[in-house]
């Protein structure tokens, strides 16, 4: 159970074709050994709590345990990163937003200009890494049963079933959810917000911490808006309200608007970490 969110852990269970065991919320299914915190009340003779508040106490003391850790993988998942300059974006929004097809539409439109791997996320199935692989791209699923977020400790283990150039290209697309995946660091560069038009254009003051989070926000299906009763600017500015230094492009993932400074958005992303890596050779597989 994630106290961060409530979500239950399921079973580790094997993709579809078999080439990828899922993972599990804060589950291991390996034989690393790691440390896990185990908060235990007190009690009286009588079975009465000695201190008040004491589930409240434990709870805080479980989440920031499960924090804390999460923490220190993505902390080793950015170094690793770092090291072979890649540029790793987490992709996160609510169900529906169009996640999928924008990196589809994304992948199409580098074609083939930058190495590019990713990691989907979802509760269940492996459509949406069927889709990225039919696109062209080498793709790792991750299910999380109940779980409503990745973790950083899964992401890790992605990367080392992943074929990823250096000085490539990362995108993990998240589970569905605006609530916990902004809590989680998964040692990415950036969270980019996709709020797509059919959504409320007061969703950042919903879902305030997810929008604080994001260095970016796509604003997909603009090709709708001429069907829909949807206040652009509204959206733009309760984006910025919660957080006045967002980067904020309207986006089209049907047609293709918008694209050219999304893509080139992604490439100043990718110079700046070749640069901070000291420009390493591409075409290389990054090692664990």
């Amino acid at each position: 159970m994630c106290t961060t969110c409530g979500c239950a852990s399921s079973e580790p269970r094997l993709e579809s074709d078999g080439s990828w065991t899922t993972l599990h919320p804060h589950g291991h299914a390996h034989g690393h050994e790691h440390e896990h915190a185990h908060a235990h009340g007190h009690h009286t003779h009588d079975g009465a709590h000695a201190h008040s508040h004491d589930a409240h106490g434990r709870h805080v003391q479980l989440e920031r345990d499960i924090l804390d850790e999460n923490n220190r993988y993505a902390a080793a998942n950015r170094e690793r990163l770092r090291r072979h300059a890649v540029f790793a974006l987490n992709l996160v929004s609510s169900p529906g937003s169009g996640k999928t097809s924008l990196l589809v539409r994304t992948l199409s439109a580098l074609n083939g200009a930058l190495p590019v791997a990713v990691i989907e996320g979802d509760q269940q199935t492996a459509n949406d890494a069927e889709r990225v692989r039919a696109a062209g791209a080498p793709a790792v699923q991750i299910n999380t049963g109940k779980g409503c977020h990745l973790d950083a400790h899964m992401v890790g283990h992605a990367l080392d079933r992943l074929p990823q150039a250096d000085g490539g290209l990362l995108l993990i697309e998240n589970v569905g959810n605006l609530v916990c995946p902004a809590a989680f660091d998964l040692g990415e560069a950036h969270k980019v917000v996709v709020l797509s038009v059919t959504e409320g254009e007061d969703k950042p003051l919903k879902y305030p911490d997810m929008f604080a989070a994001a260095r970016l926000m796509l604003l997909n299906k603009t090709d709708l808006l001429p069907h829909l009763d949807f206040d652009v600017d509204k959206a733009l500015a309760c984006a910025r309200r919660v957080n006045p230094t967002i980067e904020i492009l309207c986006v089209s993932a049907r047609t293709g608007e918008g694209f050219d400074a999304w893509l080139d958005w992604i490439r100043a992303g990718c110079a700046s970490a070749r640069a901070a890596a000291g420009a390493p050779r591409t075409g290389e597989r990054v090692a664990s």
